[in-house]
């Protein structure tokens, strides 16, 4: 799964790459492009925490972690748009909490594919408001003890848990366009939690996040 999911984010950049050489001139500062199929890559960041916990005595604070990808712009009319995405994303926090027992500190990073499904609405040129869901597959989840007593037995309960790798989200947000150039902002929620059986006692919770990027797309006529 996680060779597809980067086989398939190579391929999209390969793409837009090779379609730049042939698409870029048919870009005219300032023209409408609304009606019009963009390709795009994007990079940025994820400002990051979570909710809705399950778990005595555990305090969350945000973090920040990569946000990169590839995006397509599908017109339906002029107003209104299909806009699917692949991003590779990192989420995670900074947690104080108690353990079997024993407290704790650390920092939880997790590694996305995340693939969000949105609905564009584009009032002017420049501006799109885009809502939708969001389908999330964890690649890698690394978990960083800083201090406490916690012990061998604690952390290995931790690196054991039982969670999903299957995640539903709604997100939200807007893209400006400036020519070649789009900074796009996000805000998303995760709709089922991180728990998969249950059975494990580590803290369950959803994710939450703000995400901010700068992209580049190309037009096809």
């Amino acid at each position: 799964m996680k060779k597809t999911i980067i086989a398939i984010l190579l391929f999209g950049c390969i793409a837009i790459q090779c379609s730049a050489q042939e698409k870029v001139n048919n870009f005219v500062p300032g023209s409408d492009f609304r009606d019009m199929i963009q390709l795009g890559v994007k990079l940025g960041a994820n400002y990051s925490s979570i909710y809705n916990v399950e778990g005595m005595q555990f305090n969350t604070d945000p973090r920040f972690g990569l946000a990169t990808g590839v995006f397509v712009a599908i017109p339906m009319s002029k107003l209104f748009g299909f806009q699917p995405e692949i991003l590779i994303s990192q989420k995670g926090f900074h947690a104080t909490g108690e353990l079997l027992g024993n407290k704790y500190e650390f920092i939880r990073t997790t590694t996305f594919a995340d693939i969000p499904l949105m609905i564009s609405f584009k009032p002017t040129r420049s501006l799109n408001l885009l809502a939708g869901s969001q389908y999330s597959y964890l690649i890698s989840e690394h978990d960083a003890f800083s201090s406490g007593s916690i012990t061998l037995e604690q952390e290995t309960e931790f690196k054991n848990a039982d969670v999903r790798r299957n995640n539903v989200s709604f997100s939200c947000g807007l893209d400006y366009d400036l020519n070649h150039f789009v900074i796009s902002f996000r805000s998303g929620w995760d709709i089922s939690s991180n728990k998969g059986d249950g059975s494990a006692s580590s803290p369950r919770y959803k994710n939450a996040w703000y995400q901010g990027t700068l992209g580049y797309r190309l037009v096809n006529n």
